[in-house]
């Protein structure tokens, strides 16, 4: 029987509950290490930091810097992000996600009619939450980091400051993103600073190299204090920004319990709020799995299967829109949200047959997708998943002048006005409304899957904006249910209902014109578009396997390594 908790860090019913010996590896014996991450770069560098030693945790963070050189438009230190966890046995989440400045305000996205100014929230440094990178990879580091803060930063500064060749698809994107800042008649400064990346050539960020070796020096204080922080209100200043020294000095990474979902015969470690991601997870495998009771599980990405996929999905984001938001400021009800006789109820309304009535699917209880994720496995066992974020595309397209790094427009993410739509078509409510110091609703889903003895079985998580949800349910569900090898489970064709716009599913090429056709039959209008960029390990028959997603430009690499021995 399906068990849905709440629990606290630490894993306890989960190790040791079957007869599979789940002891580490005896010391001096050959063992396996894993990175899926979205470009070579990082991965080149999280892997290096695994061969010296250094654990999952440590090559997060050398991933987490190099990603703000060289994959500008979703890496960052201008952004923020979740880390889920797994550390010797021990479950763990680590939220630093960005938060309003403290001038920020329920109405300061409308206009004078009460009506949403949609490109506010997006364009300019208006849009910018208050970053919390820096802190989040700093608090992970004072906590489980073992190599030296100073190595994981400097191959960061070392891209930054000699160069990097850069990929013709991230040449691609700086070329599409000028175009359109120039057809919606907007002005930053970001071609200042990425005209000259074309792709297959060298490009080099001095502003942004010295920014990161303040950090390295300096720690928290390199970006929160002293110069950086002083480049960054000065912008702000200049730019009628919102950003204060004082909001820069009051950021805090915030260590929290993550949700965690007992499925099949497995334990999935996912995301709390401020991040709908890990409630949406649950209820997503949950109500499949009870429609499964009484129902065949379908053929995967047959009809039937999309059908009830989507019908789920609608309930899975009508309780989105009125629940979620950041539990320091109101009471999120998690437990309810995914008690077991809650999810069956839900379950109990998903029509098999025909489509619901989106109009009378309301809560059951009385993210551009340039975000980006990674996974890393150590030979310990060691295991974390972080999705990272400016939300759009290049964020807000205004780069700190002097520190040479680009801001977020995470301010979008939160509900400007109660029943509007946001850039990715989510409805929010009064509980995601703008406050000052209050964290924006994420969907964001960094997850890792245990199996019964308590051994990491995947890693997995995606960008996409909503999304990311989907991806992550799907790409769980790919690998753990259908039992796909990590390339098939990352690469199989993906869809998305999230309840509005009505009977809409956004599909991804690949699947079957016919089952399209039948999807058409029953009511359904299709958006052909590709979304999502799955890093993923799975733990498979003959050990670690990683994938990164075709379509990106990631790398995925697995090493055998040796635990040391002792004396």
């Amino acid at each position: 029987m399906r068990r849905l908790l709440w629990i606290s860090l630490v894993v306890v019913a989960i190790t040791g509950c079957s007869g599979t010996d789940s002891s580490p590896a005896p010391e001096g014996t050959p063992s396996q290490q894993a990175v899926a991450t979205p470009d070579s770069f990082s991965a080149d560098a999280a892997m290096a930091v695994l061969q010296e030693g250094g654990n999952a945790v440590d090559a997060a963070i050398t991933t987490q810097f190099v990603l703000a050189v060289t994959l500008p438009e979703a890496g960052n230190i201008g952004g923020g992000g979740f880390m889920t966890l797994v550390y010797d046995d021990e479950a763990d989440f680590l939220d630093f996600r960005e938060m309003a400045p403290g001038a920020a305000h329920r109405d300061m996205y409308l206009d004078d009619n009460g009506e949403v100014k949609t490109m506010d929230s997006l364009f300019g440094v208006r849009a910018s939450g208050v970053p919390g990178s820096v802190a989040g990879m700093w608090a992970a580091h004072k906590k489980y980091g073992s190599l030296p803060w100073r190595r994981l930063v400097q191959p960061a500064i070392d891209l930054a400051e000699n160069g990097f060749v850069v990929p013709p698809k991230l040449g691609k994107a700086i070329e599409e993103y000028q175009q359109r800042v120039s057809e919606k008649g907007l002005t930053n400064n970001f071609a200042d600073y990425f005209a000259q990346a074309k792709g297959n050539s060298l490009f080099r960020q001095p502003e942004l190299a010295r920014t990161l070796t303040r950090i390295r020096d300096e720690g928290r204080k390199g970006f929160y204090a002293g110069e950086t922080a002083r480049l960054i209100t000065q912008y702000m200043q200049q730019n009628d920004g919102l950003i204060t020294l004082e909001d820069l000095a009051k950021y805090q990474a915030i260590w929290r319990k993550p949700v965690t979902i007992a499925w099949q015969d497995y334990t999935l470690i996912t995301a709390p709020p401020p991040s709908s991601g890990g409630v949406a997870v649950a209820q997503w495998l949950g109500m499949m799995q009870d429609v499964g009771e009484s129902n065949a599980v379908p053929e995967h990405n047959s009809v039937a299967y999309i059908h009830q996929m989507s019908e789920v999905g609608k309930r899975v984001f009508a309780d989105r829109a009125k629940y979620l938001g950041d539990p320091d400021f109101i009471d999120v009800p998690v437990a309810e949200l995914i008690d077991d006789d809650y999810i069956a109820s839900r379950a109990d309304q998903v029509n098999i047959e025909a489509i619901s009535d989106s109009d009378k699917i309301g809560p059951g209880l009385h993210e551009s997708e340039q975000t980006t994720h990674f996974s890393i496995v150590d030979k310990w066992g060691n295991a974390v998943a972080i999705t990272t974020t400016l939300n759009l595309s290049f964020g807000n397209g205004e780069v700190v002048k002097g520190a040479g790094f680009l801001l977020n427009d995470e301010m979008d993410d939160f509900s400007a006005k109660a029943g509007v739509p946001n850039f990715f078509g989510a409805v929010g409510g009064k509980a995601n409304e703008i406050q000052p110091y209050k964290r924006m609703l994420s969907s964001m889903t960094p997850t890792v899957v245990l199996d019964n003895a308590g051994e990491v079985a995947l890693v997995t998580g995606s960008p996409g904006g909503t999304t990311i949800i989907s991806s992550v349910t799907q790409s769980v569900m790919n690998a753990l249910l259908f039992d796909m090898s990590a390339e098939q489970a990352a690469n199989a064709p993906r869809f998305h209902h999230q309840l509005w716009p009505k009977d809409t599913i956004r599909m991804a090429p690949g699947i079957a014109q016919s089952t399209q056709d039948s999807l058409k039959a029953l009511g359904y209008t299709l958006q052909q578009r590709h979304f999502g960029d799955v890093q993923l390990i799975k733990q498979g028959k003959n050990g670690l396997e990683a994938a990164s997603e075709h379509t990106g430009r990631g790398k995925s690499i697995v090493t055998p390594a040796v635990i040391p021995a002792a004396g």
